[in-house]
Order: structure tokens, then sequence, then C-alpha cells
């Protein structure tokens, strides 16, 4: 009997990150950044729009020609979600082209409406409808991280054309399905009172269906209701709070205070000494701490060397500026990117192997300490009975000049 032979999962990862690698190129190759995939899924929603528009049009042309305008309006029950449904499509497909996030919200509750409506009100084009939109709804799930924008003016833009959409297709609807609801409705007053009190989820009672179509339709008015209102809510006050958080943030400027830059037991240490003195301090982190030790208000994460993130955190109106991060030559860059900023900081470089020190003395920093570098050597001067005075100390600990510097 041949013996089996194990499954090498090793080339199988192989293969998988390579396959990865190629995707990642060919995306930069082709720039996929810029239109990719917000513009495919807009493309996509739109022509779903106009498909399920001339879906109807094919099927009501008769009627609707027949005596134009007057029967403009004379749609069939089944197909006015489609015709709602169709130029919601159309207006969100814009929204999708902006990456907004309230959009791709709306653009999913569309999809899966469409998918509904199918199957209760029932079409001869509903399997290619259901089939078209799952591939569509997958889509969209899976390129959420793409559609992360919101903007106050986008949002309340979306929000109204929801809402009016969801009204007309209620109004309209109520007007359809009249003759199944106790008492009947006949006018138009009526349809859009019904309209209102069932999309706020009101419910008098006054009027009530009775035929299952028109539960039906009340039960799709409730829930497009609910849904159109809390992203609605979402989509406009989430930018208001940011826009105030922001507005909040631009008031907390900063000035002649401390700023401590790593992520290191000397950064933390020396974070730890400048409160313990109530002194105002910053502390800018590549990564979040992992226990809560340091305030929120005094956190900045991100990466030093930016100018972006020293802006941030008000580096030109700092008293001093201390790069203590592990990495030599990343304390170098800093002190190179506070210079840029012409503020009148101090810069305070922290090294830990002697042999950089030279070079970062290139950097004109005003103080360099070398605390692990001096440890080994005080401990040696210690056990070999050498004299340590206050003039050496200064001198080890606090590499820095104490001429005055020309101006430049």
């Amino acid at each position: 009997m041949p013996e089996e032979r194990p499954v090498q999962w090793g080339s199988l990862s192989d293969h998988l990150a390579r396959f990865k690698q190629l995707s990642r190129q060919l995306g930069r190759t082709v720039r996929a950044g810029y239109w990719f995939p917000h513009i495919p899924l807009s493309v996509a929603l739109a022509s779903s729009g106009v498909f399920l528009l001339w879906i109807i049009f094919e099927l009501q042309k008769r009627v609707l020609l027949a005596d134009f305008p007057k029967n403009v309006f004379d749609f069939r029950p089944s197909s006015m979600p489609y015709v709602l449904i169709g130029v919601a499509m159309l207006i969100m497909s814009i929204g999708l082209l902006f990456r907004s996030r309230f959009a791709w919200i709306i653009a999913i509750v569309l999809t899966i409406s469409t998918v509904l409506s199918a199957a209760i009100l029932g079409h001869e084009h509903h399997q290619v409808l259901t089939y078209y939109h799952g591939i569509l709804l997958v889509a969209l799930l899976l390129s959420y991280r793409w559609f992360n924008r919101s903007s106050l003016a986008a949002g309340t833009l979306f929000a109204v054309t929801s809402a009016l959409l969801l009204l007309i297709y209620a109004v309209f609807g109520s007007l359809y399905f009249g003759n199944q609801f106790s008492p009947h409705i006949r006018d138009l007053v009526t349809a859009l009172y019904f309209a209102v009190v069932t999309m706020g989820t009101v419910g008098y009672g006054d009027i009530t269906p009775k035929a299952p179509e028109a539960r039906l339709f009340v039960i799709s008015v409730i829930i497009l209701g609910v849904a159109v209102f809390a992203t609605s809510v979402t989509a406009i006050a989430g930018p208001m709070i940011a826009r105030l958080t922001a507005r909040k943030e631009k008031r907390m400027k900063r000035s002649n205070h401390f700023i401590v830059i790593g992520a290191t037991p000397l950064a933390y240490n020396t974070y730890r000494e400048f409160k313990k003195r109530h002194q105002t301090v910053t502390l800018i982190m590549p990564h979040p701490p992992a226990s809560g030790e340091i305030e929120a208000a005094d956190l900045i994460v991100g990466d030093a060397n930016s100018l972006e993130i020293l802006r941030a955190a008000d580096a030109d109106q700092a008293q001093a500026v201390l790069a203590m991060r592990a990495d030599d030559s990343d304390n170098a860059f800093i002190v190179l990117a506070v210079k840029e900023l012409k503020g009148r900081a101090k810069t305070v470089v922290a090294i830990s192997d002697s042999k950089h020190l030279e070079r970062v003395k290139l950097v004109q920093p005003d103080i360099v300490i070398a605390p692990d570098v001096l440890g080994g050597e005080l401990l040696a001067m210690m056990l070999s009975g050498e004299p340590i005075t206050g003039d050496f100390l200064m001198e080890r600990v606090l590499h820095f000049d104490r001429s005055p510097r020309q101006p430049s």
C-alpha cells in the first residue's frame, strides 16, 4: 500500500504570500488606491438603478404611453418599490464616488430591500435581481473600510433625500393598497397622514391594514423608516460631533510645556517626574501604552519624526523637547524636525551607545544625556575608588556646551 504524502502547508502559505505580494504590486501599478473599489461599486449601484427603472418602463410602457402624462403614476403595486429604490440607487451611487459612509450604508439597505421586494411582491426578473444584488451586497460589505468619509453637508443631503424617497414610497403605496385598509385610503391627504404616522412608528390605530399585501407593505415602511432615521442621525450627528471635538482640541493649545518622546523606561520615568512637579507635559509614543497610567490629555500617538505630529503637540511653543527613543538615529532626526519648526524649544537627546555621541552632536542638540553609558562608568569608578565630582557629573551626564551659541 503506497504511503500517503503529507500536505505541504508551507508551500501553500508561500503561494498565498506571493499572491498577496503580486496583488499589491499590481494595485500599485494600476494605482488602484485612486479608483478602487469606490468607482466600480458606484457604477454597479447606478447600473442596478438603471436596470430596475428600465424593467418597470418595459412592463408599463403601454400604459404610460397610452395617455401620457395622465398615466405617469398608473403603476402596478408591485412596481412602485422598484421605482423608488431605482431612483435612490442612482442618487447614492454619487455618494459612493466620494467614499461616503452614509451612502455606503444606504446602498446596503437598498440592495437588501430589492431582494426582499422581489421575494415578497414577486417579479418575472426577481431571480436575476436577487443574484445580482446578492453579489453587490457581498462586495459592499467586504469594502466597508474604504468608505470612511463623513461630512455634515453630504450627510444632511443624503438623509433628506432618503427621507423624501421613503415618504413618496409610503404615500403612493398607501394609495395603491387603499382598498385593503380600514377605512379605505382614497385621497392624497389621508395617504400622507398614514405615511407619516407609519414612518414615525406612532400607530394611532385609526387606519389599519386588513389584507396580507397591505400588512407586508406597512411592515416594509416601518423597517425602512427606522433604518433611514437611524442612519440619518448617524450621518448628521457624527460629523457634527467630530467638528465640535476638533474645535475643542484647537482651543487646547499648549505653550511653555515639555514634550517627552519615546516608549522607553527613561521616557516613562521622565514623564512621571514632570507630573510630580505639576509641570505641563506631553508624551508622544509610536503606539498606545499597554496600561492606563498615561493621562489621555497628555498622550499623542504617532511618529515624532513627522512635522504634523510635532505641530499637534505644539512643539514650536514648547519649553523643551526630549527625544528619548531607543534608537539614537531616530532621536537625531527628531531634533532636526524640531529645529525645522523654528520654535524656541530646547532639544534634549538621550543616547544609548557612546559610539553615536559625536554623530548626534552634529545635529546640535542643546543637551545630550547618556544614562546607560554613565551607569557602567560610575560603577567602575566607585569600585575603583576614583573620586566623583559635581563637574564630572555635569560633563558626563549632560553633554552640552556651556558657552553660548553664535547666531547662524
